[in-house]
């Protein structure tokens, strides 16, 4: 979380500093930055008794008559899960043409009892694919910040597919994962199809004080159809440098899509089928003229990491597909993201090179 927004309800949590908000090119930005992905209050307590008051927003889009889900609100105790409670539908955004129209609707209550006796360090964990304003935290006994903890902090950017707005948990998210295995404390930038090398999203990272950082990059790149071969990489390069100003020696981790088997050697952008599989609109006649594939952002970017690696040993390069890969495509059900299978196996190959000896975060 990089910011704390006052509304008239209560507070909420954003995953973008305030400044950025008037840099959105669209609505759908400020919907992704609202999702609590990673984000979760912290405290130590011998309460036995919470109570959370919470309003999630779900979104509809036009022509559907289906809501996305509000997700759930976890407790952990000590780094164990405790308890997982779903939480009701209450506004209502509709969307038409890439705009928002909210329908209020009513807060919720969720009451954890019979928690343990004694001293105890808490995680709430807030759903990822939701707007969550809360409302009140009540305890039947004194509630005060944690103790540091002494770990360092990973900072991730990249797509839906490390934000995974679809999951049931909080806790199935490949980078939430992850981040237990390696024994740091995760800040997830991850922005479901809008990691796009947005300045303002680099700015953002440049500016948080955290030990390590990876970035997920080209997969929204090549279904969105943002950038041609030509304006891809000093994208990439105006992205590092960014970020380089205010972390010139922090370990900084640049991942590769994972497979993706409609836009592998296709070029987007995408969009969703009857049967609720991804397809590219594109043709690989294009690539010649410029077009991206994800075969082709992954070309680019080992070259353009290799180049900088000559003045920042720092820099680290990683193949998405080392993460999920051909003989994982089982686990696509919608051809482009993972489902919870593979999220995990996601995290412990990430955790698995990444936090270990010799790995960039080790």
């Amino acid at each position: 979380m990089l910011d704390l927004e006052r509304t008239e309800t209560g507070v909420l949590p954003w995953r973008l500093p305030t400044w950025t908000r008037a840099q959105f090119p669209d609505e759908s930005v400020e919907r992704m930055a609202t999702l609590s992905s990673g984000v979760r209050l912290a405290f130590v307590t011998t309460a036995t008794l919470l109570e959370v008051e919470a309003l999630t927003t779900v979104t509809q889009y036009e022509g559907s008559t289906e809501r996305s889900e509000p997700g759930a609100l976890e407790l952990v105790v000590d780094g164990t899960l405790l308890r997982r409670e779903p939480l009701p539908a209450g506004n209502v955004l509709h969307v038409s043409a890439g705009r928002g129209r909210t329908v209020p609707g009513p807060s919720c209550r969720v009451t954890f009892d019979q928690l343990p006796p004694g001293e105890k360090e808490i995680e709430l964990w807030l759903p990822q694919q939701s707007r969550t304003e809360l409302i009140s935290l009540w305890a039947d006994a004194a509630v005060v910040p944690p103790p540091a903890t002494g770990r360092r902090s990973w900072l991730h950017h990249g797509s839906s597919v490390s934000h995974f707005p679809e999951a049931g948990s909080p806790a199935d998210t490949w980078p939430v994962i992850a981040a237990a295995l390696g024994g740091v404390e995760l800040v997830n930038l991850s922005l479901a199809g809008n990691a796009r090398l947005d300045p303002f999203v680099a700015r953002a990272i440049r500016d948080e004080p955290v030990s390590l950082i990876s970035l997920k990059l080209g997969l929204n790149v090549v279904t969105g159809a943002s950038f041609r071969r030509r304006s891809f990489g000093p994208a990439v390069h105006g992205f590092l440098d960014t970020i380089r100003e205010g972390h010139p020696d922090t370990p900084l981790l640049v991942v590769s899509p994972v497979i993706c088997p409609p836009v592998e050697d296709t070029p987007g952008p995408v969009t969703l089928t009857a049967d609720g599989c991804f397809t590219a609109l594109g043709t690989p006649a294009d690539i010649t003229s410029g077009a991206l594939t994800v075969n082709v952002v992954r070309d680019e970017l080992t070259r353009i990491v290799t180049a900088r690696q000559v003045h920042d040993p720092n820099l680290h390069y990683l193949d998405g597909r080392d993460l999920f890969g051909t003989d994982d495509i089982p686990d696509l059900p919608d051809g482009l993201h993972p489902n919870t299978a593979g999220h995990r196996r996601i995290a412990e190959r990430f955790a698995g090179i990444a936090f270990t000896p010799p790995g960039p975060f080790a």
